[in-house]
């Protein structure tokens, strides 16, 4: 088989949440560990930084990444989804798996997974593995896919555990309240690694500190440590207790809500020089400034066009969209044209309430089965006094918001991550 074919047997043959949703989610170390026996435990063999979080863990990972291969190490990043190319997910310095890495791999092991009944995310994470340790991976940063305590990436045991923060997401899985997904996320800490959450949250702090104390390993609150001021021109100035600062970080990435991860990424880092990790501030400030040259992350506020003011975010939960929502106001247009389209196994009715109102809106659906109909969509959007146009598809939606905007409007692009890897 070609790389193609290969994905295609793939997403047919093993069940993927991306495309199904909670119906596909498997949760439990035992297939992923037998795998990983199965190929010589590839995960042991370089040190392993460990990202869960209900947002910003992709911005986190990134950027620890960026800082990373700055500093001169060789270094693997493994994310999930994808926006283009499933090998989005799976980097060694910035570079992709090479597509004949991935039909190998299959073409090689695909018998155990199969006599396993691996899922789409454990077979993709055991191929990460893999790869850094083919690839001589020096340290890789390695994001959970789903919660933390039962995901597949669980198996490492990490130099440094982190944790962004919690939000009411994947509830049918996780958890109805914001300690029981912290419960799962906390699962990430281990005995005797050194653990970070980056915002403090009274609702869930607790749990944290409990889970720390239970594994006899040190926690740190990055918001606590950090005082983090933002200029107009997205450049933060930041100091901790300690008096360290770094002055004039000017990220790549220009989301407001990077002001939450920034903090995270410097106290990781901290973590990292305490375990002799040699890492530099000038290899900091290139690493910030550089994360979509050096590792080609897509989708965090991404601006697309300057007129009209065009840009589209991944931000689908409700404090994600909160945090958009917040940044849309801040910015200046005649009119906001809001290409919109999300999932159905999300809390769709508290996303539209923190809404615009005053937008125009395009509902639209993804080409995925988990889309929302548009008309289902622009029905409960209604309810909230939000109002637009429906359209089968997101190219359609997006050229219709084109055509009706001026250089003066602004067009955003989101709800759901599959929207926004169309438009992209």
């Amino acid at each position: 088989m070609n790389y193609n074919q290969t994905l295609e047997f793939l997403f047919s043959s093993l069940v993927s949440y991306q495309e199904k949703g909670p119906e596909a989610y498997k949760p439990g170390l035992e297939r992923i560990t037998a795998f990983c026996k199965h190929l010589g435990n590839p995960q042991r063999n370089y040190f392993t930084i460990h990202v869960a979080g209900t947002n910003g863990k992709g911005s986190v990972s990134h950027m620890l990444a960026s800082v990373l291969q700055q500093a001169g190490y060789r270094t693997g990043l493994y994310t999930s989804p994808h926006l283009r190319d499933f090998r989005e997910r799976i980097l060694v310095d910035g570079e992709m798996i090479p597509k004949q890495k991935v039909v190998n791999f299959v073409d090689k092991h695909y018998d155990c997974m199969k006599e396993l009944g691996l899922s789409f995310f454990e077979m993709s994470t055991a191929l990460a593995f893999d790869y850094f340790d083919q690839s001589d991976v020096e340290v890789a940063v390695i994001e959970t896919g789903l919660g933390g305590r039962l995901d597949a990436t669980n198996l490492i045991i990490p130099i440094v555990s982190v944790i962004t923060n919690i939000g009411l997401d994947h509830m049918a899985l996780l958890g109805d309240t914001l300690p029981k997904i912290a419960a799962e996320k906390a699962g990430i800490i281990k005995p005797n690694v050194p653990a970070i959450v980056g915002t403090r949250d009274a609702d869930t702090d607790f749990v944290f500190i409990g889970r720390a104390k239970e594994c006899g390993t040190t926690l740190e609150f990055a918001s606590d440590n950090w005082n983090a001021e933002r200029t107009p021109g997205n450049t933060y100035n930041l100091k901790n207790k300690q008096g360290i600062t770094f002055d004039n970080l000017h990220p790549d990435l220009k989301g407001l809500y990077q002001r939450k991860n920034i903090p995270a990424v410097l106290e990781t880092v901290l973590s990292l020089r305490a375990q002799g990790i040699n890492i530099s501030d000038q290899h900091i400030h290139d690493g910030i400034a550089n994360t979509i040259r050096y590792t080609g992350l897509l989708g965090r506020w991404q601006e697309l066009s300057r007129a009209p003011y065009t840009v589209c975010d991944t931000g689908h939960n409700i404090d994600g969209l909160t945090e958009i929502a917040a940044q849309l106001e801040t910015c200046k247009y005649e009119r906001l044209h809001f290409v919109m389209g999300m999932v159905n196994d999300k809390d769709v009715d508290s996303v539209l309430h923190i809404l615009p109102k005053d937008a125009i809106y395009y509902f639209c659906k993804a080409s995925i089965p988990r889309a929302m109909d548009e008309h289902v969509l622009a029905e409960k959007a209604a309810a909230h006094h939000l109002h637009g146009k429906t359209y089968p598809t997101v190219a359609e939606a997006y050229a219709a918001a084109k055509a009706a905007a001026t250089p003066d409007d602004m067009i955003y692009i989101g709800g759901s991550t599959f929207v926004v890897a169309e438009v992209i």
